[in-house]
């Protein structure tokens, strides 16, 4: 898998991570059916997502990632949906999470991309 492949995967299984989140919220401690399922799929999902991306990305710098943009885009959701309230100190912390994210995709790609092969024994 490309670097670049990896990165489309990474943050389409961070989208899966806000998708999941929200459906666990939705599914009232599991006992309602269709967000259950979504949830379900998503997480799992989501997770393989992750598990791809990680070949090619770091698992630290991929996880940071994974986890800012699906944590930003549920509360994102959340605000746009009114289900949570928005204001202008939250959005700017929201958009620093999603700035740290992208600045982490930005560094050079020997600082970030290079998944060192284990040590022969």
């Amino acid at each position: 898998m490309a670097g670049k492949f990896a990165w489309v995967i990474l943050l389409a299984s961070a989208v899966l991570e806000a998708v999941w989140a929200t459906a666990l919220g939705l599914s009232a401690g599991f006992s309602q059916l269709i967000p259950t399922i979504v949830f379900a799929v998503a997480a799992s999902l989501s997770m393989v997502g992750l598990g791809m991306a990680v070949k090619r990305i770091p698992l630290g710098t991929a996880y940071a990632v994974w986890v800012g943009i699906g944590a930003a885009l549920t509360v994102g959701w959340a605000m746009a949906t009114g289900v949570e309230p928005a204001s202008p100190l939250k959005l700017l912390f929201i958009a620093g999470i999603v700035g740290c994210a992208a600045g982490l995709k930005a560094l050079p790609a020997e600082a970030r991309d290079e998944v060192a092969e284990p040590a022969e024994r």
